[in-house]
């Protein structure tokens, strides 16, 4: 992030005009914490995980103290420590904050008296249990070490008893030692979150005033993060921001901004961002060479290309990276569209085809003109487009599913924010993220994505064992369950898990309605009611073309 960080700013001072630094951003900006406060942080630092953005509208972040308590919350050593519940509980007013102590009120103070830091652990040992600096000291690395040593139980022994002797209820000394102890599951020192959170309040910064900069220079930086560049560009293009595919005389290597016509974009924003387009850059074509690509930008600097054949001469590109190109789509500008393009580039003879070159003369092609090429259907558009980029522009898989879908009593995501509390019902969409924390027993949380949105999902032990295929190796997951409303978060707690990855299918059947009862042939029993189970086709282990072109889910532990 501190790369990408460094990116954005570059591009503020070149292409907005005004030279910043990370002291430069204005601080406490009460419209970067609105954003943070409603969960709006793919992409940013730290704060971008499912568990943090389920944390974000509950303890809503409001200055740059409540940003250090985000980052340090939602860590294995607070969650085992039950830290988490009391602190919210105590932020809402729900619960009376009380300290045994005015002494331990100046160690907690900041904390509403829950022990969130490793340096709160060394202070309360030093005024509540007589604890010297060297031995709070001891105790701060007995908690990073105790599973490997087991020191920790001699440490709270001597904890335990020192605040009894000081006049603290037993069962007060036993409880903090408890919370003290899930620190050994991993916790953070107070200094360490606030470093974390200069770099969340500087990303969400760029995030809500300059969203055009920061997806270039997430693009950029990759790989980072949680999200791949897809998900990226989905959320930049939902607030507004343009984003425009690869070509070979507009792209750099690099993702770069272009500016906006008239009436194109959102309106600027307070700072003043927002108000360019993002031109992806070459890098995000699979297979194509840094070297190949500069010698094409390097030809481009002479004057644009006219032709693929002109490309081909001056860049000194072969057939294997023109047809790279074209199948990325990449010669848009030229007027070539990806299938006239790809028989263009096949037919060009390069510094690879020697033969060819010497036969018909260098750059000699073959007389296509009039062959009619059928077009591409907008399925297999956005197929290609995953195949050479890992995303597209031109729209998202499940939008060509949602009719078969959708009579699968499936909803899209974005319905789900208008359902009660209990409802029962279904979502179907690609699998981004799943998460199975140590600290989680065994839960785990799968997000998926649609045409509209994402949607958050619980899948509880039982479950997953009922359904552990699915869950683990589908690309496309559909799930029915209960929803799960806690203020605006939302949760659908699964029951069912099905894999509908051979969905994916009907993408390159030419026909994205009609082509859905072959492709699901194997995976829809519904579509073939009473079939004799001998008939059936043999289920099919390796992925589809269209299956297989979709990126791989990014998984936690």
């Amino acid at each position: 992030m501190l790369s990408c960080v460094s990116r954005a700013l570059a591009m503020i001072a070149d292409d907005y005009g005004r030279p910043m630094q990370v002291q430069d951003i204005p601080a406490e900006d009460p419209v970067v914490y609105d954003m943070i406060c409603k969960a709006d942080t793919v992409g940013v630092f730290q704060i971008e995980s499912r568990a943090q953005m389920s944390m974000l509208p509950r303890l809503k972040p409001r200055c740059f103290y409540d940003l250090v308590i985000e980052v340090a919350i939602v860590r294995p050593g607070p969650i085992q420590g039950d830290m988490v519940h009391p602190y919210l509980r105590r932020r809402e007013g729900r619960e009376a904050v009380n300290y045994p102590s005015e002494a331990l009120r100046a160690v907690l103070g900041k904390t509403l008296g829950v022990p969130l830091f490793q340096e709160q652990a060394m202070k309360i040992a030093i005024v509540a249990a007589g604890f010297t600096p060297s031995e709070a000291d001891r105790l701060r690395r007995s908690m990073a070490a105790f599973r490997r040593a087991g020191t920790i139980q001699e440490m709270g022994e001597k904890l335990v008893a020192g605040r009894i002797a000081k006049g603290y209820e037993p069962d007060f000394a036993e409880r903090c030692f408890r919370q003290l102890e899930g620190f050994g599951e991993y916790g953070f020192p107070e200094s360490h979150a606030a470093s974390f959170e200069l770099i969340v309040y500087v990303s969400c910064w760029l995030k809500r005033h300059y969203p055009d900069v920061f997806l270039a220079a997430m693009l950029n930086a990759q790989p980072l993060g949680f999200y791949a560049p897809a998900q990226l560009v989905r959320d930049a293009r939902q607030h507004g921001v343009m984003v425009r595919a690869p070509d070979v005389n507009a792209s750099h290597w690099d993702s770069t901004l272009e500016t906006l016509a008239s009436g194109e974009g959102p309106r600027a924003t307070p700072e003043g961002g927002a108000r360019r387009a993002v031109r992806l850059g070459l890098r995000q074509i699979k297979g194509l060479a840094e070297s190949a690509a500069a010698r094409l930008i390097a030809a481009r600097e002479r004057g644009v290309f006219v032709s693929i054949e002109d490309a081909a001469r001056r860049a000194g590109l072969g057939r294997g990276v023109l047809d790279v190109l074209a199948r990325a789509d990449a010669f848009a500008s030229l007027g070539e569209t990806r299938r006239a393009a790809g028989w263009r580039a096949r037919a060009v003879a390069g510094p690879d085809l020697p033969l060819f070159a010497a036969a018909g003369g260098e750059g000699a092609v073959a007389d296509y003109s009039g062959a009619a090429l059928p077009m591409l259907k907008a399925s297999e558009d956005v197929v290609q487009d995953y195949a050479s980029l890992s995303l597209s522009l031109k729209g998202h898989p499940m939008a060509f599913l949602r009719g078969h879908f959708h009579s699968l009593g499936y909803q899209p995501c974005a319905e789900l924010s208008r359902l009660r509390p209990g409802a029962r019902t279904g979502v179907a969409g690609l699998v981004l993220v799943r998460q199975r924390p140590g600290s989680a027993k065994g839960v785990i949380f799968a997000t998926l994505e649609d045409e509209t949105g994402t949607a958050n999902v619980i899948i509880w032990p039982h479950v997953f064992a009922r359904f552990r295929r699915a869950v683990i190796g589908a690309k496309l997951l559909g799930v029915t369950g209960e929803l799960q409303r806690e203020g605006d978060v939302i949760h659908l707690v699964a029951a069912q898990a099905r894999d509908w990855s051979e969905a994916l299918d009907a993408l390159t059947q030419g026909d994205e309605a009609g082509g859905f009862q072959s492709a699901l042939a194997r995976a829809d029993e519904v579509a073939r009611p009473g079939a004799d189970a001998r008939e059936r086709p043999k289920r099919k282990f390796a992925a589809s073309e269209a299956e297989s072109i979709i990126p791989a889910s990014r998984d936690f532990r």
